[in-house]
C-alpha cells in the first residue's frame, strides 16, 4: 500500500474505535510499555495525544518514564509551519499549553532544548510496517527532526494495530523507528 491510502484506511480505523475501546487499549499498550528493556532515560520527546485523532494517550507513557526518574527532563515540540521544522521545549509540570493548528497542544514557553541531548523521542504515527518506516500526518516534521538526533536516540512508535507488510512509497527522508508498541507487542526494528 502507498501512504495515502493507508493514511486513510487507518484514521478511519482510529475513528470507528469508541473511547471505551481505546482506554482499554491504551492500558495494553502502557502494559508493553512497561516491559520494554530501555536503557535510563534522561531526557525525552513526548507530544501531546490529538484527542480529535482518536491517538493513544502518551500521557500515561511519559508519566511511567517521570515514575523511573524524577528528574526526567520532558519536552514536547513546537513547530513552525513556516519553515515545516520543529524544536523540543523543556517543560514541567507548571507548563502551559496551548492549541495551535491541526489541535496540536505545544508549551506555551520554555527553554529550547538541543536535540543532541534527547535520548528518547515519542514519534506519532497511524501506521508503521515490518520494517519500523511509519506513516504519518503527511507533513515530514518528525522525520526532519529525528535527522538531526543522535544515531543513539531511541524512537518509539505506539500503535493500536498491528503492522503493515510494507509501505511502498517511502523515501530516503523517512527515518525509520527503533520500536513500536501495539497491545499486543513489541516490535523491535
Amino acid at each position: 500500500m502507498k501512504k495515502g491510502a493507508i493514511r486513510k484506511l487507518y484514521r478511519e480505523k482510529r475513528m470507528d474505535l469508541s473511547e471505551q475501546e481505546r482506554t482499554r487499549l491504551d492500558d495494553l499498550l502502557l502494559i508493553q510499555f512497561q516491559s520494554a528493556e530501555l536503557p535510563f532515560i534522561h531526557s525525552l520527546l513526548s507530544y501531546w495525544p490529538i484527542e480529535e485523532n482518536n491517538e493513544p494517550d502518551t500521557h500515561l507513557f511519559t508519566e511511567f518514564l517521570r515514575f523511573r526518574n524524577p528528574e526526567l527532563k520532558v519536552c514536547y515540540p513546537v513547530a513552525d509551519f513556516s519553515t515545516g521544522t520543529m524544536q523540543a521545549v523543556a517543560t514541567d509540570i507548571d507548563t502551559t499549553f496551548t492549541k495551535q493548528d491541526l489541535n496540536i497542544y505545544e508549551p506555551r514557553d520554555g527553554a529550547e532544548v538541543d536535540m543532541e541531548i534527547i535520548d528518547l523521542v515519542f514519534v506519532p504515527l497511524l501506521a508503521f510496517d515490518e520494517k519500523g518506516y511509519r506513516v504519518g500526518y503527511g507533513r515530514g516534521f518528525y522525520d526532519k527532526y529525528l535527522a538531526g538526533c543522535r544515531s543513539d536516540c531511541i524512537k518509539v512508535g505506539f500503535c493500536y494495530f498491528d503492522p503493515i507488510p510494507l509501505i511502498e512509497d517511502r523515501d530516503q527522508f523517512d527515518v525509520p523507528l527503533d520500536l513500536c508498541i501495539t497491545p499486543r507487542n513489541i516490535y523491535v526494528f
